[in-house]
Formats: C-alpha cells, structure tokens, sequence
C-alpha cells in the first residue's frame, strides 16, 4: 500500500502531466498549424514547382500539419472537453492510425530531401540526373504506401478505455505495443536520423570537392572560349542560389531534428527494454509524465520547418513569403 507522501507525489506528477499536456499543447499547436500552412502556401509558389527538394519539403510540411491535427486537438482541448478518442473504438483507431502514419511520412520525406541533395551535388552526372521532380513525386507516393502498411496493425492493436497504458488509446496487448514501439523507435526516428547524419555528411563533402575542383585555370578556359547568355546565366544562377539555400535549410532542420525526434525514441527503446519489469505507482506516474512530454517534444519538431525555412533559408524562401502576402493584401484591398 501507497504512503501519504508517495501518493501525495503521484498526484502532483499526474497533475503536472496533464497541466503541460493542456497548455503547452496549444502553443504548439499554434505556431505549428501556421507554421505548416505558411510553409504549403510558399512551397507551393511557381519558383518552388519544378524543385524536386522543395517538393518533399512541401510533401513533409503536409504530413507535419496532419501529425499536428491528429495528435494535439484532442489534448489540447482534454481539460475542457470530454476526448472522444479515448472513449470511442472507431475514432481511436481512426486518429492513431493517421498519426502514426503521418509522423514518419513527414520524416522520411526529409530524409528523401537530404538524398536528393546528395544526388545532385554528386560529381557523377548519372547521379544528378537522378534528381529530379518525376522522382520526388515517385518518392512520395511510395513513402505513404510504406507507411500505411508499416502501421497498418494499428488498426487492430489499438483500443479506448484503457487504464495501465501511458494513454487511454493505446495497443491493447504487449506485443500490440511492442511492434508499435519498434516500428517508430527503429523506422521512423533511429534510420532515418542516422540516414540524414550520413547523407547530409556526404553532401557537404561532394560540395567541398566540387569547389576544390573548381580552379582559376578552369575560369580563364571558359573565358576564352567566350561568354556564354546572359539570360542562361542568370537563371542557372538563380537555380544555384536556390539550390544552396535549399540545402542551409535541410542541414539545420536535420539537426534540430535529432534535439527534438531523437528523445521520444530513447524513451521507446527504455519502454520496450523494460516491459517486462513490475513498477512501482511511482515509478509508473514518472514513465507516464516522461513519455508525454517527450511526445510533445517531438510534435515540435513537426511544427518548427517554417521558423528554420524563415530564419536559414536566405532570400529566396523570404521573398516568395512576403510575395505572397503582398498578394494577399492586394485581393484584400480590392473586395
């Protein structure tokens, strides 16, 4: 039986668990659906069509403004509304399959971007013209697929009402919530931010050596042979600088990844790693406390590629973005 004291402290973790799941939920969801739709309106812009990066970015912020959706509606509004998720069988099923999909589509995408940066900074032109717009649409067609049959026992696994489980819509049985576990610890979070390390590593090495092979003899040679259009010129220009800042984008979102994503897998690999063990009240008022705000972290990382497009995507991204509203203030003005 429970002391005083330790049932004293279980209440105040619950307590505190559900404060920070109600009111840090609505910050997130904030910044983050403005951020999403800010990002899909900007992407989706003339400049940004024939990119194939921009392309699964925009893929990405789609599936990170789903994520955010499904995930943090419900417990935002948990403290003044009843969560019908938690008590009714075909909306638990329903939204932790959509979720579960979405999170690691939103992920993969950009680990599909970081490939496609390292194709085209290839010095193997058969690399290069792998990257390409009819590719990234291919890419994104297959990671939903990917997905859904990744997370597809779900929706058989999950069920509402239920009591001893870090959420009241949870798999039912252990091995339910073991290959849930270890479909998002090891598929969408540990691979792909391991693949992002590797492949945003390589880029950076393909890129120093295509500037280490670029000489003064090389510039004078082009000379020589005379200037080439002006107009062919600026656009390839154009293309460059897009393409640079691009890959800015992509290195910083990778590492804010691994601060935010990376946690939430850590705490999966210990939930999975101790399955077995038989927990104290405590023991299990802290696990539940430490798996939410975990969660949350990761919700963040679904919500902040605008902010890092904005802050590190240089001019480009910035000026599409104030094009837009320039746009928008126009139409405004003429109702």
């Amino acid at each position: 039986m429970s002391s005083p004291s330790e049932v004293a402290f279980i209440t105040y973790i619950n307590n505190v668990s559900a404060q920070i799941n109600q009111y840090l939920s609505i910050f997130i969801f904030l910044f983050g659906t403005v951020g999403n739709i800010l990002n899909i309106l900007v992407l989706s812009q003339r400049s940004f069509r024939s990119n194939s990066c921009a392309t699964l970015f925009l893929g990405s912020s789609i599936a990170n403004f789903i994520a955010i959706i499904t995930g943090l509606t419900t417990r935002m509004l948990s403290g003044w509304a009843v969560d019908l998720t938690n008590t009714n069988r075909v909306l638990c099923k329903l939204r932790a399959f959509v979720l579960n999909v979405a999170r690691p589509v939103a992920l993969w995408l950009i680990l599909l971007a970081g490939i496609d940066r390292w194709l085209l900074s290839s010095p193997n032109i058969r690399y290069r013209q792998m990257s390409s717009l009819k590719n990234a649409q291919r890419s994104i067609i297959i990671t939903l697929i990917l997905s859904i049959l990744l997370f597809s026992h779900i929706i058989y696994c999950y069920e509402p009402n239920l009591i001893n489980a870090p959420l009241k819509c949870y798999g039912v049985t252990i091995t339910c919530r073991l290959a849930t576990d270890l479909s998002l610890m090891f598929m969408t979070i540990f691979f792909p931010l391991l693949f992002m390390l590797i492949f945003g590593l390589m880029t950076i090495n393909n890129v120093r050596y295509s500037r280490n092979r670029t000489r003064p003899g090389d510039i004078s040679m082009i000379t020589m042979q005379g200037p080439p259009s002006t107009s062919r010129t600026t656009e390839q220009q154009q293309r460059n600088k897009i393409d640079d800042q691009l890959l800015m984008m992509l290195l910083v979102q990778v590492l804010l990844l691994f601060i935010f994503a990376l946690p939430l897998g850590v705490q999966k690999l210990y939930s999975t790693i101790t399955t077995n063990r038989v927990s104290s009240q405590a023991q299990v008022a802290i696990d539940n406390f430490a798996y939410n705000f975990v969660l949350l972290l990761n919700f963040i990382a679904n919500g902040m590629p605008f902010y890092i497009y904005t802050l590190v995507g240089g001019n480009v991204f910035r000026k599409e973005l104030q094009k837009m509203f320039a746009t928008a203030r126009q139409k405004i003005c003429r109702l």
